[in-house]
């Protein structure tokens, strides 16, 4: 979809509707036309392909979890160019999440604020939809991601046993597994960040990760340096095989009073401290880093990289910059050489 289309057309069309509306619309013509995009789809160009934590990925530009909760249009993304697509977050529970409205648009700003709270059709029945889509023998060419979080009704005490109903449930489909801790959207989520709980968790999961599937952690942008530290320590004890950096941040300082909600804050606001994050990680760990927070252009992309990612993911800047964006990301990768 030409650039100039998107924007003059197509997204102000879009974003005169409700946001979670204009969602659920997208991902319902996505899973009717999936099937059509994937024979228009251009091969991937040989030169962007990288292997990271034993995974080879056609291109390094995915799409963040949060867009294809339900696993429901998997054969779209590969269609629009993804190189990998990431589905969740997913519970051991279905729920339905926290009361509408929960998504909020901030054109101003380019970005937007969501409080979803993890809203799914539960880990059973989204295994049941990957594995109906193995054998039906139209599963994407492209790796899929499986993001997974804590039940709202799980006390955080039972926390790793309920991440581990789902990580069990859905490890045949998944070519990797992200752990997601720093979701502010799920109340007490993010206590799993600290040390003991982390090391806990982790030490769970790896202990049953019986079909050796990379497992990573997502981790919020608001983390203290000296709790990201700790964090570091925990990766490497527990084998953990790359970090997402990173989730949505609390911290509204830049959006004036009005405007802002509860929830958390994607897009443009956090590009820098995202980025941040990425370059503090990589330069204390070798562990391969998936870099998302405020990617609109294809100079965030690269800064993202610059700063030590080796992928990268989309959600904001899907939604406001359209599928060109990915082409557009893709030829600013080609011409570095």
């Amino acid at each position: 979809m030409p650039f100039r289309f998107y924007h003059q057309v197509v997204r102000p069309l879009l974003f005169a509707l409700d946001p979670e509306t204009v969602h659920h619309l997208a991902l319902r013509t996505l899973r009717l036309g999936g099937g059509a995009l994937r024979p228009l789809t251009r091969a991937h160009d040989p030169r962007l392909a990288r292997t990271v934590f034993g995974i080879r990925f056609p291109n390094p530009v995915g799409l963040g979890a949060g867009f294809d909760k339900n696993a429901l249009a998997l054969r779209a993304w590969e269609g629009l160019g993804f190189g990998f697509a990431e589905v969740g977050t997913i519970t051991a529970r279905a729920q339905p999440g926290n009361p509408k409205p929960r998504i909020f648009r901030l054109p101003e700003h380019r970005a937007l604020i969501n409080r979803l709270g993890f809203n799914n059709d539960g880990a059973d029945l989204i295994a049941a939809r990957l594995q109906k889509l193995r054998e039906s023998g139209k599963w994407p060419r492209i790796p899929i991601g499986i993001n997974i979080g804590k039940s709202k009704v799980a006390p955080l005490q039972e926390a790793s046993a309920d991440y581990l109903l789902s990580f069990q449930r859905l490890q045949p489909w998944g070519d990797y597994f992200a752990l997601n801790v720093s979701s502010p959207n799920t109340p007490g989520l993010r206590a799993l960040q600290d040390r003991a709980a982390l090391d806990e968790l982790l030490g769970h999961i790896q202990r049953r990760n019986s079909s050796g599937k990379p497992v990573l952690i997502k981790i919020a942008p608001d983390l203290e340096w000296g709790a990201i530290e700790d964090i570091l320590a925990l990766v490497e004890e527990h084998q953990i095989a790359g970090i997402i950096a990173t989730n949505t941040t609390i911290n509204q300082g830049e959006i004036e009073a009005a405007r802002r909600q509860q929830g958390g804050l994607s897009g443009a606001p956090l590009r820098a401290r995202a980025t941040e994050v990425v370059r503090f990680i990589a330069e204390r760990s070798r562990v391969p880093i998936i870099a998302v927070g405020g990617i609109l252009t294809p100079d965030d992309a690269l800064e993202k990289f610059d700063a030590g990612a080796a992928l990268i993911q989309l959600y904001t800047g899907f939604v406001y910059e359209g599928p060109g964006l990915l082409r557009r990301i893709h030829q600013a990768l080609l011409a570095r050489g």
